[in-house]
């Protein structure tokens, strides 16, 4: 008896003060004592919290083991934990439920309550234990996307992972659907439990903007990115996507000339719509892809960071599945490569030689049109990133590009155009 409860000391005292050291022995080399203070936060600390940290900090991994370690550390409360979608709770889950079946986890609840964890409820999205015994008639631990339904539902610790994402940046239907569903849990976290959420900010006024007690972590101060490394990074990106995911802020948006796109769910509103390729033939661009339907002014578009032959097949796909008729394509530097090849796989292709700058024909023909402009939902949101983060000093412009040269084609004269060319010094 008196060895079983020297054990158990052992095994609480490390769960207490050192629980990070557990994830090394599952295979998560790289946590350190920063990552300890996180998962002693979130297994031992009474009050709502929030924790900002940049990506590639581990802060997920982290949410795994508090999910496979509050069963033993807390096993008479039960957790709902929310993501995005229902098919982005799956994959913590998952990681949970393999650091419950490690056999260091077996071992620390043998030496706790003297026998080895045992997974009562194993499905995608929840895990109960026989360790916990109260009569509520839930699971021990449910992951649900932020969308389902709560209603009945209640819970002693709620958490948030990662509910706003890129398109909580792009829209502000979603950013207000967003913060809708988060202000709604307040509604099933019982008397005395608490909220644990964690993320990364993508606008100033996303569902992070309202959660309480922030502390941030930024990649500056965690030691988790060297220097060169965040260089890459940041030369990866623009400038604003770095600062929300790396640095954890929001710049300033004053250089940038597109704002607060509209979108619409019904697809059929772009049907005969005219397509633009804007095609990258290797290096850093991108393909753009981008369909407009004059008539009733829906838009929607997609970037691909490859050559241009290696996504045509899934853009023709798309051409296909909304209905588009022509395509357009610049010839300047393939000399009518890419019109013969779509044609040769039967749709319809013209080609026609720029001269126009970009930037003037961006701020000049998209910007004109831009507040009329409804986006079907589905469109890529990386595509719509790079509209917004569009400046003339840009480092990528291939999707405002694509929307421009068809904007100039579907809206303008080519009485206007000339003038444009003329009186701006296009070349």
């Amino acid at each position: 008896m008196a060895n079983f409860e020297l054990k158990k000391k052992q095994a609480l005292d490390l769960l207490y003060y050192e629980p990070y050291r557990i994830g090394h022995w599952v295979g998560f080399k790289d946590l350190t004592e920063l990552h300890n203070t996180w998962l002693r936060d979130f297994l031992y600390g009474e009050d709502d919290q929030t924790l900002l940290a940049h990506r590639g900090s581990y802060k997920t991994t982290i949410l795994s083991l508090f999910l496979a370690l509050a069963p033993i550390v807390l096993p008479r409360s039960n957790i709902i934990f929310f993501r995005k979608t229902d098919d982005d709770v799956t994959e913590v889950i998952r990681q949970a439920k393999k650091i419950l079946r490690s056999g260091c986890v077996g071992e620390l609840s043998r030496a706790i309550w003297g026998h080895e964890i045992q997974l009562i409820t194993d499905t995608a999205s929840s895990i109960t234990t026989d360790l916990f015994d109260v009569p509520k008639g839930a699971e021990q631990i449910l992951g649900i996307g932020i969308g389902t339904s709560i209603t009945g539902k209640h819970a002693d610790i709620v958490i948030t992972d990662d509910i706003v994402n890129l398109t909580d940046r792009i829209s502000r239907a979603e950013r207000e659907k967003t913060k809708l569903r988060y202000m709604e849990l307040q509604n099933i976290c019982n008397r005395s439990g608490r909220f644990i959420n964690t993320g990364t900010p993508w606008h100033k006024d996303d569902a992070i903007s309202i959660m309480p007690n922030v502390t941030k972590y930024d990649c500056y101060h965690t030691g988790l990115i060297n220097r060169a490394k965040l260089d890459e990074i940041r030369h990866s990106m623009s400038d604003s996507l770095f600062a929300a995911n790396y640095e954890l802020k929001h710049i300033a948006d004053s250089d940038t000339l597109f704002h607060d796109p509209s979108f619409i769910y019904d697809e059929t509103q772009l049907y005969g719509g005219t397509a633009h390729i804007d095609a990258s033939y290797g290096g850093p661009d991108y393909t753009a892809y981008t369909i407009i339907n004059p008539v009733t002014r829906t838009a929607f578009g997609k970037i691909w960071n490859k050559h241009v032959d290696k996504c045509l097949d899934e853009i023709l796909l798309l051409h296909e599945r909304f209905r588009a008729g022509i395509i357009r394509c610049e010839d300047n530097g393939d000399k009518g490569y890419l019109k013969k090849e779509i044609i040769g796989k039967g749709v319809p292709c013209v080609s026609y030689h720029e001269k126009t700058n970009k930037y003037i024909k961006i701020s000049t023909y998209l910007l004109g049109v831009w507040n009329s402009l409804d986006w079907v939902a589905e469109t890529d949101p990386e595509y719509m990133n790079m509209i917004l983060d569009y400046n003339e000093h840009a480092e990528h412009d291939d999707a405002p590009d694509s929307a421009a040269s068809l904007c100039r084609t579907l809206f303008y004269p080519k009485s206007h155009r000339a003038q444009v060319k003329t009186f701006k010094g296009g070349i």
